[in-house]
């Protein structure tokens, strides 16, 4: 029962880390529905670490671009300026999430707060692409610069506040920074690895790594199905931006807001 139950969060993980449609939100609702024996050591480290199964989907799928040990210089060179471009989006919330971890986990991890920010989130995704028309600048992950990496990096910082989802906010951020859809996904994916690498060693540092065989295998069965979903869900999410817009993903985060009231604050 228990790989059942860890089947079916690394599937949600799979699914909701990269649609920006908040992990967090739909993780909390799964959580009343599917307890997890253990203690909250490994409850708490289960939830992060499974999330690498995601970060390695994204280093199968984009390696070609990713990797830094090409033969031909040039190719080498892009590759070292894409990741480093990607560590500098990745500054400003990774000092934020430094100081700001215990706080959010203990204040900001309540329901109240996801709703609010599926809601305020949902909004904006409508109004972004059904109101606003931003001139399209950046149509190639080698056109955005260093600045362009900040400014998206102050966007992923707003996704510390649980609810906003970091892929929402990266998205949303490089659209209204003129990122092309395709392009603000794609670098949103890149930016995933640090941050989610990150939090993962953060998070195994806290409580240590004293857990059982048996626990560490149900991490790990979990972290390979968010990793083989991932891969499906990447995929179809980079061909759906082609042809459309994020508009729907606001429609689902209003209802789902709606949902997480109705289940905490009603019933």
């Amino acid at each position: 029962m228990e790989f059942l139950k860890v089947a079916v969060l690394g599937l949600i993980q799979g699914i909701t880390e990269w649609l920006p449609i908040s992990s967090t939100g739909h993780l909390l609702l799964a959580d009343e529905f599917i307890h997890l024996a253990g203690s909250e050591d490994f409850k708490s480290v289960f939830w992060v670490v499974v999330q690498l199964g995601s970060v390695l989907a994204v280093l199968v799928l984009y390696w070609d671009v990713l990797s830094p040990f090409k033969q031909d210089r040039i190719e080498r060179n892009r590759a070292f300026s894409l990741w480093a471009k990607v560590l500098v989006a990745t500054i400003p919330a990774g000092i934020a999430g430094l100081f700001l971890d215990d706080l959010i986990d203990s204040k900001l991890s309540v329901w109240p707060v996801i709703s609010a920010a599926l809601f305020i989130y949902g909004i904006l995704y409508i109004v972004v692409e059904r109101k606003i028309r931003i001139k399209t600048r950046i149509k190639d992950i080698d056109a955005v610069g260093y600045k362009d990496a900040l400014k998206l990096g102050l966007f992923q910082m707003l996704a510390l506040i649980p609810g906003t989802s970091r892929s929402g906010s990266t998205i949303l951020g490089g659209m209204l920074l003129g990122f092309d859809r395709t392009v603000a996904a794609k670098f949103s994916f890149f930016m995933a690895l640090p941050v989610m690498a990150g939090a993962s060693l953060l998070r195994l540092l806290k409580h240590g790594l004293g857990f059982s065989s048996y626990e560490w295998t149900l991490i790990g069965f979990g972290t390979l199905v968010s990793f083989i979903v991932s891969l499906v869900v990447i995929k179809k999410l980079v061909d759906y931006v082609r042809k459309h817009d994020f508009a729907p993903f606001g429609v689902y985060r209003i209802v789902l807001s709606a949902l997480v009231v109705l289940y905490f604050g009603i019933l």
